[in-house]
């Protein structure tokens, strides 16, 4: 009995492994959906006031994600990946102190833009490697309102455009639909000022993000 039960699961589980799968072919598109986390590197920013020094250290945010591929060739094809905002908190450390307070807060959006390598376009798991380009739009950055007692009344973030990188795999659950994971690194930097009582800025340096972005999907190849 055990081993009529033992072969029915292994035949059910080749049978899934052979089943036809669409192939990434010239001309297939897959459109994929999911959740990303955007995780920037520990210390993002370090300034001195002259009396200490200040690090500013940029929070994980995790959002809705989305992507879409378009195949040239079974191993080569372009990828748009966009999402909705992603906000992160804004937190500062002080030297010789413990411990980090809020200072603010920002969203951003991360559109980017990549050619990618798939190396077995007709596997089940099918691996791929991706680089290009990232534009990080950022919006609704604010400081806490306590800081307003402090002359310090807004903060300024500029858009970033750098190099993002991916690796990544979809596995197909049937001919059409597959589960993808992945990871980014990309690389954003933002130029950083305070706006003080009166409206005067004060630059306080470049914001370096470089976060690693992991996602994962449910996609439709057609």
């Amino acid at each position: 009995m055990k081993t009529s039960k033992l072969i029915l699961v292994a035949t059910a589980l080749l049978g899934f492994i052979v089943t036809p799968v669409l192939a990434a072919e010239p001309g297939t598109w897959t459109l994929k959906g999911g959740v990303g986390t955007v995780a920037p590197k520990g210390s993002n920013l370090t300034f001195s006031d002259e009396i200490d020094t200040i690090t500013i250290h940029v929070d994980d945010g995790t959002s809705f994600t989305l992507s879409a591929t378009y195949m040239f060739t079974e191993n080569w094809g372009f990828e748009v990946l966009a999402a909705a905002p992603f906000e992160h908190d804004i937190k500062a450390s002080v030297s010789g102190q413990v411990g980090k307070v809020k200072l603010g807060s920002t969203k951003h959006l991360p559109p980017t833009f990549s050619a990618i390598y798939h190396f077995a376009p007709d596997a089940t798991f099918q691996p791929y490697v991706g680089i290009g380009v990232n534009w990080t739009l950022f919006s609704s950055t604010k400081l806490v309102p306590e800081l307003a007692a402090d002359g310090l009344i807004d903060l300024d973030l500029d858009d970033s455009v750098g190099v993002a990188t991916v690796i990544a795999g979809d596995w197909m659950l049937s001919d059409k639909l597959l589960l993808s994971i992945e990871a980014r690194w990309i690389n954003i930097e933002s130029d950083a000022k305070l706006i003080i009582d009166g409206g005067d800025s004060l630059p306080i340096g470049t914001v370096e993000i470089d976060p690693w972005v992991y996602a994962i999907y449910l996609g439709y190849r057609f």
